[in-house]
C-alpha cells in the first residue's frame, strides 16, 4: 500500500529520513479494525519521529501520522465514517489512558495514518459528525484534542476570564483560540509576525500582541506549547494564583523555572498531554453544537507530503497541514 514513512532516525536533518512509497499491507488482529484513510493531519510529533525522538530504533521503518479520519474497512460497521483517536492505552489505568504507564501513540509503536490504510484498536474509532469534512475531522485527534483538554480539563477557567495563548499560528494554538472564543473566554494571543497575529484575530482573538510584549493586565491562565522562548513571558503574564498549562516545548524544554515567582505568587503549572477517547467525543459534540471548525492552512495530496513537512519545519504554518487520499 502507499505510505509516507520514516526510513530511519535523522536527528539533524529529519527530512532526509522521509520516504514516500510502498509499505506492506497491515494485518488486522482480533479486537482491532482497519480504516481506509481519507485525510490525516501533520503534527510536530511527526517531525520528532523523523528525528528519532520517542521511538526505538528497531521500530523503523515507521509510517507517520498520529491522527486522521476515514471509513471503516472491517468489522460489523464497515463503511462507517470515523475519526481516529491516536492514544493507544488502557483506559482503566487511573481512569485515563493518557496516564497508562504503557500507553503509546500511533507512530511510536504502531504504524501511523499517512497511508492507504491504518489499523487501530476498535475503541480508537469514533463516529465522524456529518457536519465535519474528512479534512476537518482529521485535525481533531491530536491538536484539537490537546487544546480541548488544556482548556476544559486543566485550566480551571470560567467564561469571562482572560486566557493568553503563546504562539498564534500552530495547530494547538489556533484550536485554543477557536475553543476559547466559543466557550466565552477573553482570548489574547502572542505572535512573532503581523501575519500570524492577523490570523489569530480572524479566528476570534480579542487582542493580539508581539511575542514578549508587556500585556495591559495579567491573565487568568496561559497556554504554553513553545517552551524556552516564551516561558519567562508566561510567568510574568499570569496573575497571582493563576495557571500555566503546558503541552509542549517546541523551542526547547529547559526554561528557567523562576521558582521564587512560582511560589511567591502561588502560580499553578499544569502538564497536559493529548486527551482521552471520552474527551475526543466531547470535542466532536462541542464542534457540532457551536459550528466551530479547525483552521486548515494547507491541504495537500499525500503524495506531496514532503512539501507539508518542509512548511512545518520552516515554521510556515497558518493552522493545520492536512494530507488527503
Amino acid at each position: 500500500m502507499f505510505a509516507v514513512y520514516a526510513a530511519e532516525p535523522n536527528p539533524d536533518k529529519p527530512l532526509e529520513a522521509l520516504r514516500v512509497g510502498e509499505r506492506p499491507d497491515p494485518e488486522t488482529p482480533a479486537g482491532w479494525v482497519a480504516v481506509t484513510v481519507r485525510a490525516a493531519s501533520l503534527n510536530m510529533h511527526d517531525l520528532w519521529t523523523l528525528r528519532g525522538v520517542g521511538i526505538k530504533s528497531e521500530q523503523f521503518p515507521m509510517i507517520l501520522g498520529c491522527d486522521g479520519a476515514g471509513v471503516l474497512a472491517s468489522g460489523p460497521d464497515a463503511g462507517s465514517e470515523v475519526v481516529l483517536h491516536g492514544v493507544v492505552g488502557d483506559a482503566s489505568a487511573y481512569g485515563d489512558e493518557t496516564l497508562d504507564p504503557r500507553r503509546t501513540l500511533l507512530t511510536e509503536k504502531h504504524q501511523g495514518t499517512f497511508a492507504d490504510s491504518v489499523i487501530v484498536p476498535a475503541r480508537n474509532v469514533l463516529p465522524k459528525p456529518t457536519g465535519l469534512s474528512f479534512s476537518e475531522a482529521a485535525c481533531m485527534g491530536t491538536a484539537w484534542l490537546t487544546a480541548y483538554r488544556m482548556l476544559f480539563a486543566k485550566s480551571s477557567l470560567r467564561p469571562g476570564q482572560t486566557m493568553l495563548v503563546q504562539g498564534a499560528s500552530g495547530g494547538v494554538s489556533t484550536a485554543l483560540v477557536a475553543l476559547g472564543k466559543a466557550a466565552g473566554m477573553r482570548v489574547w494571543v502572542t505572535g512573532r509576525t503581523e501575519e500570524k497575529r492577523a490570523l489569530a484575530s480572524r479566528l476570534g482573538a480579542h487582542a493580539t500582541f508581539e511575542s514578549g510584549a508587556r500585556l495591559p493586565e495579567r491573565v487568568d491562565a496561559v497556554f504554553e506549547t513553545v517552551g524556552k522562548a516564551t516561558w519567562a513571558h508566561s510567568m510574568k503574564s499570569v496573575r497571582p494564583g493563576g495557571t500555566i498549562v503546558v503541552s509542549g516545548s517546541t523551542s526547547g524544554p529547559d526554561p528557567s523555572a523562576d521558582l521564587q515567582r512560582l511560589f511567591f505568587l502561588q502560580i499553578r503549572v499544569v502538564g497536559s498531554m493529548m486527551g482521552t477517547r471520552d474527551e475526543l467525543a466531547g470535542l466532536l459534540k462541542f464542534c457540532a453544537l457551536t459550528g466551530i471548525r479547525p483552521q486548515i492552512g494547507s491541504e495537500l495530496p499525500m503524495t506531496d507530503a514532503a512539501d507539508g513537512f518542509g512548511q512545518m519545519l520552516a515554521g510556515e504554518t497558518a493552522g493545520k497541514i492536512v494530507f488527503t487520499r
